[in-house]
């Protein structure tokens, strides 16, 4: 994994972020078939799964946080905050370093926003699998090119496979 990762050696979050990008881009537009361009976007198939699991989860708990936030300012007569807004990239842990991984804003902003949904009960468990693994899917297939797509959200699907009705769990304890 050290090539994919050598790119990342500056400390410069905006020079990271704008690497982590070109790197993205770069990938999903190889024409190569090759067995080391199929590791590579494997390797990067991962951090993107990560991107997204962690995308759900910041939309949780910032959707959490502006709940709160809203109706204080509701309660005190005041207009409520502005909506927490995603980002595309989110600092992923890569063996002992942490790096940047980029999504496209789509991808993005969609697993943050239901993941926000997700914890505000909007939508059960099951569906927000389902449908994050519908983005994961579509992530896989035609952007990176994957003849598999990656699992997302494993933590929750743990979790609704513990959970006593199995099928409808809604929002992080």
């Amino acid at each position: 994994m050290a090539s994919i990762f050598s790119i990342f050696s500056t400390k410069n979050p905006d020079e990271e972020m704008r690497k982590a990008q070109a790197l993205f881009e770069k990938i999903i537009s190889t024409q190569s078939d090759s067995r080391e361009t199929r590791n590579i976007r494997v390797r990067m198939g991962l951090l993107c799964r990560a991107h997204l699991d962690k995308s759900f989860v910041t939309g949780a708990e910032q959707m959490a946080s502006w709940q709160e936030l809203a109706a204080l300012a509701i309660a005190n007569g005041k207009d409520k905050p502005p909506m927490p807004e995603p980002s595309v990239f989110q600092k992923i842990k890569a063996g002992d370093n942490e790096i940047f991984v980029y999504l496209p804003e789509d991808y993005a902003h969609e697993a943050f926003f239901l993941g926000g949904r997700y914890q505000s009960a909007a939508i059960p468990a099951l569906k927000a699998i389902e449908t994050m693994q519908g983005l994961a899917n579509q992530l896989c297939y035609y952007e990176l090119k994957l003849e598999e797509p990656f699992q997302v959200l494993q933590f929750l699907r743990d979790e609704l496979a513990q959970s006593p009705d199995n099928d409808e769990t809604s929002g992080f304890s």
